[in-house]
C-alpha cells in the first residue's frame, strides 16, 4: 500500500481540519497518483473534501462512528473491516490519504510514501509520522525544488527498508 501526503518541515499536515496550504502542482500530483485507484481516509479528511468525494476513485472512509454514512464512499469501522474490504484490490493501487490517526494506524502496512515536502513550518495541529527519523524508511527519489509564490517544496518518494540494520 501507499501513503500520500503534503507535509511541512515539522511533518505537520493540517490545522483545524484544513490542509496547511494548497499548492496547485501538489493537488495535481495527488489527483494523478490516485485517479482510478483506491483512497482510504478518515472521517474528518472526507468531510474536509469539497463535495465530500474524490471522483474517479474508490473512496473508503475509516471511522469509529457507527451509523456514519458517506455518499459515494464505502464506510468501514475497524482495521479488520478495512483489511477485508481491501483484499479485492491490488496493494499498489491503494493510497492512504489521511488524516493523522489513519496515517499512524496504517503506516506499518505500507511500503511506499509519496510526500510533498514543504520548506516552511506552519501552525499545524495534525502531523504525519516523521519518516526521516525512522530507520525503516528511506528516500528513494527526490524531485527538484520548486516554488509556489514564496513556498519552496519538492516531491519525495520514500520506501520501506526490509531490514533497517542491514539496509
Amino acid at each position: 500500500m501507499n501513503l500520500i501526503a503534503s507535509v511541512d518541515k515539522g511533518w505537520g499536515i493540517g490545522c483545524k481540519n484544513k490542509l496547511l496550504v494548497q499548492i496547485p502542482d501538489d493537488l495535481r500530483f495527488f489527483r494523478e497518483m490516485t485517479t482510478g485507484k483506491v483512497v482510504v481516509m478518515g472521517r474528518k479528511t472526507r468531510e474536509s473534501i469539497p463535495g465530500g468525494i474524490l471522483d474517479g476513485r474508490v473512496n473508503i472512509v475509516l471511522t469509529h462512528r457507527l451509523g456514519y454514512q458517506a455518499r459515494g464512499a464505502m464506510v468501514v469501522h475497524s482495521l479488520e473491516e478495512l483489511h477485508q474490504e481491501l483484499l479485492q484490490y491490488q496493494t499498489e493501487d491503494i493510497f492512504i490519504a489521511g488524516g493523522g490517526s489513519v496515517y499512524r494506524q496504517l503506516l506499518d502496512m505500507c511500503d511506499v510514501a509519496y510526500i510533498t515536502k514543504l520548506d516552511f513550518t506552519y501552525d499545524a495541529d495534525v502531523y504525519f509520522p516523521d519518516l526521516d527519523q525512522r530507520p525503516d524508511w528511506k528516500i528513494a527519489a527526490r524531485g527538484d525544488e520548486q516554488a509556489y509564490f514564496d513556498i519552496l517544496y519538492d516531491f519525495r518518494k520514500y520506501v520501506r527498508v526490509a531490514d533497517p540494520i542491514i539496509g
